[in-house]
């Protein structure tokens, strides 16, 4: 296959981790192909600044620039971070990044924001009639600045047409798996998830403020095992006694202990699972309401409906239609 190519823009201020998190995705899908697919490589990634100089973060690490952001080329995915200190000031949006956006920007087949990076896509017009987000403590701010954009605080992400706006850096990985799982399919993105400990791609159109697995990572191996297999068998049985099988506990120890270390009990967490499944394939997939909820787990598509009008009030097909 032929690597898509991904540049990261730098900047003094720059929100470090906004740059780390996706692009550790990104090499973690390549260490995947490379495993899977011998000789093959999924992306080609490069960091470019204004000059191709070292840029301070706001965490106080330097960060390399791998060249000159005016010399590079638009490519096929353009990441763009955020950070702070950069958006305040007569010098708000650093003017040679915003230049180089304007011009190429448009050229790339996917333009991706983290955090406050929606600020200079927006200085830089790519950003005006589309809806997008941002973190929800700046988003007020960018649709007083930018009034022509539809800023919406609430998702994790946006996707409006070739632009991708992603909240902060949990978002951006989410992201990141969302395009590893288009590019290389479902067991790469799940394969990467894993491995950075990452249970179960959340959907954009998750709230920024309930996190799709509201519960805490379980600090015994064997009860982790379990989480991961909920999260990569929710059309399994996941009844309290299978689980505690699976984890070679009686049900009562079984129940106590994964409340205990997790914060919720067995039950939420599957119900969970379920929802954030049966959300993500009635975004990412045709397939219908029978099929998603028979993969999601739910014995009936009418306990699947009650379950999406108890958290969501709506219904699976109305959700659909309202993820366009």
């Amino acid at each position: 296959m032929r690597p898509r190519t991904v540049l990261v823009t730098l900047f003094d201020g720059v929100e470090a981790l906004d740059v780390t998190g996706p692009l550790g995705v990104l090499a973690g899908a390549n260490a995947y192909l490379a495993a899977t697919a011998p000789g093959q490589t999924a992306y080609r990634i490069g960091t470019a600044s204004p000059g191709g100089v070292a840029v301070d973060a706001l965490s106080g690490v330097s960060l390399a620039a791998g060249g000159d952001l005016a010399e590079a080329a638009a490519p096929h995915t353009l990441l763009v971070p955020g950070g702070t200190r950069y958006l305040t000031g007569p010098t708000a949006c650093n003017p040679d990044v915003v230049q180089w956006l304007r011009r190429n920007a448009p050229k790339s087949q996917r333009v991706v924001s983290v955090c406050t990076g929606a600020f200079l896509l927006a200085e830089a017009g790519l950003l005006d009639g589309k809806r997008v987000t941002t973190h929800w403590s700046r988003a007020e701010e960018l649709a007083k600045r930018y009034p022509d954009v539809s800023v919406d605080p609430a998702p994790i992400f946006v996707r409006d047409g070739t632009v991708y706006t992603a909240a902060g850096v949990m978002a951006a990985i989410d992201l990141a798996l969302a395009f590893v799982e288009e590019d290389l399919g479902r067991d790469a993105a799940m394969t990467v998830a894993r491995y950075m400990i990452v249970f179960l791609r959340r959907s954009g159109g998750q709230s920024q403020f309930s996190a799709q697995m509201r519960a805490q990572i379980a600090q015994r191996p064997v009860l982790r095992e379990i989480q991961q297999w909920i999260a990569d068998h929710p059309d399994a049985d996941l009844s309290v006694e299978a689980l505690a099988h699976r984890a070679n506990l009686s049900p009562r120890q079984f129940t106590r202990s994964f409340s205990s270390e997790t914060g919720t009990t067995p039950g939420r967490y599957v119900a969970h699972t379920r929802l954030e499944t049966a959300r993500r394939l009635l975004e990412d997939t045709q397939d219908d309401v029978v099929r998603v909820a028979s993969s999601s787990g739910y014995s009936t598509t009418e306990a699947m409906r009650r379950a999406f009008q108890r958290a969501l009030g709506l219904s699976p097909s109305q959700y659909r239609s309202q993820q366009g």
